[in-house]
């Protein structure tokens, strides 16, 4: 499962890099927007919705909704990224909700009407802002890089998912060699508090490093660390409100499309809180 995982890893990596970097805004977010819808389709099952017919209504139900967010920010003048700045924000707002959630452990736990409402609801605010969110980062600045003839913007969402992925890497391997003490064990037995806190470092300094890069000033740093860590930590609790969805589900992965990684849901969950962090954070800061 180690090498099926490692190999895995290894082709979708280059490829994310390479779009990131290499595709227009437009032509990402419309790739993006196939990636987290699948992701959704994915948190349907976790809510308990069966039906395909209900779930493909639900899903061209989100794909709407892009579309009228793209739709409603162009304008003679060009396009504005003022709806998408909103959306961010709505899902910093949800992801600090979430919180309450995950303290509340059995709230909408059954299978009943209200429960998959509240994970419906839940679904749609974490899909569409961190989709806004990686939008708004990747044409945030289209002045040149360290690398000239890519935009900044394409290297600050690369900074963000980088971040994550570096902070999910050292939340594994400190939280093995070093985890004594458990972080939520009823959520997620195998989380601990060492293991938090090797993913914050770890995400801070890839942050730190990626937006170097980017051609952030050394002044800059402080605020893109701060930054950072706040976004990292929002990046557990995305993580662990996927967890909670999958315990109430009684499943280990959120589906199966990647091999060794389980479903696309599973690769997203610390994103999804991540990205609008991060975008808001970065707006706010101003680097």
């Amino acid at each position: 499962m180690t090498r099926i995982r490692l190999i895995a890893a290894l082709v979708m990596a280059p490829a994310a890099i390479a779009a990131i970097l290499l595709l227009p805004t437009a032509w990402l977010v419309t790739l993006a927007a196939v990636v987290f819808l699948l992701g959704l389709w994915e948190w349907f099952d976790l809510a308990d919705i069966d039906e395909t017919l209900a779930k493909t209504v639900l899903l061209l139900a989100h794909l709407a909704l892009m579309v009228a967010l793209v739709w409603a920010s162009r304008s003679g003048s060009g396009f504005s990224f003022a709806l998408f700045e909103l959306a961010t924000l709505v899902g910093v707002i949800w992801w600090l909700l979430a919180l309450v959630w995950l303290g509340r452990y059995g709230f909408a736990s059954d299978h009943t009407t209200y429960a998959r409402v509240f994970k419906l609801a839940a679904g749609a605010l974490a899909i569409i802002p961190a989709w806004c969110a990686l939008g708004w980062l990747h044409a945030s600045d289209a002045s040149a890089s360290v690398v000239a003839w890519i935009p900044k913007g394409h290297f600050w969402l690369l900074t963000a998912l980088m971040m994550v992925w570096a902070a999910d890497s050292g939340a594994y391997f400190v939280g093995r060699r070093f985890g004594r003490h458990k972080l939520s064990p009823r959520i997620s037995p195998n989380k601990t508090v060492e293991g938090l806190i090797g993913g914050l470092v770890a995400g801070v300094a890839m942050a730190l490093a990626v937006s170097l890069v980017a051609g952030a000033d050394r002044s800059q740093l402080p605020a893109i660390a701060l930054v950072a860590a706040v976004a990292t930590l929002f990046s557990v609790a995305g993580d662990l409100f996927e967890s909670l969805l999958k315990r109430h589900a009684g499943v280990k992965d959120s589906g199966t499309l990647i091999p060794g990684h389980g479903g696309v849901l599973d690769r997203l969950d610390g994103v999804l809180a991540a990205l609008p962090a991060f975008a808001l954070g970065k707006g706010l800061m101003g680097f």
